[in-house]
């Protein structure tokens, strides 16, 4: 029992989380994502399992104790519709909301292209799938610092 930290955050998620370093980046994965295949290139090689959360949720929880960087132009990327382009879905809508409550000052946010998206996040951390199940619920969340 910790204080201070929502009862809903796993302890495979908190650990994971605190092994980030600042610049590591963490994907976040609708129910449709191919996360197994994703999670096995990334330093964590196994899915972290976050049910029963859409990604706004996730974003909210995960961001309750994770620095966004700012050091960065990006320091949340979403994943575009197909033929889309940065036009955002009610998903990127409401997720971004959560972002920007998390962001520090001078933190922003871009899209990337669907298949830039998977190509990106095979650099990642971890891989955490949540149970958005609106398309193009994904996300990736990059460590910043705290002063």
């Amino acid at each position: 029992m910790l204080k201070g930290i929502d009862s809903r955050m796993t302890a495979e998620l908190l650990d994971t989380l605190m092994r980030m370093g600042h610049g590591d980046e963490l994907v976040l994965a609708d129910r449709n994502y191919p996360a197994h295949a994703n999670a096995a290139a990334t330093v964590t090689p196994r899915v972290i399992e976050l049910p029963g959360f859409s990604a706004p949720e996730a974003i909210g929880l995960i961001c309750s104790v994770l620095p966004l960087d700012a050091f960065v132009p990006a320091g949340a990327l979403w994943m575009q519709a197909d033929g889309q382009g940065d036009r955002p879905e009610p998903v990127h809508d409401e997720a971004l909301a959560a972002i920007r409550a998390h962001l520090p000052e001078g933190g922003g946010t871009a899209s990337l292209e669907r298949q830039a998206f998977y190509a990106h996040a095979r650099t990642a951390f971890a891989v955490v799938r949540c149970s958005e199940d609106r398309p193009y619920g994904c996300f990736i969340l990059r460590k910043g610092v705290i002063f």
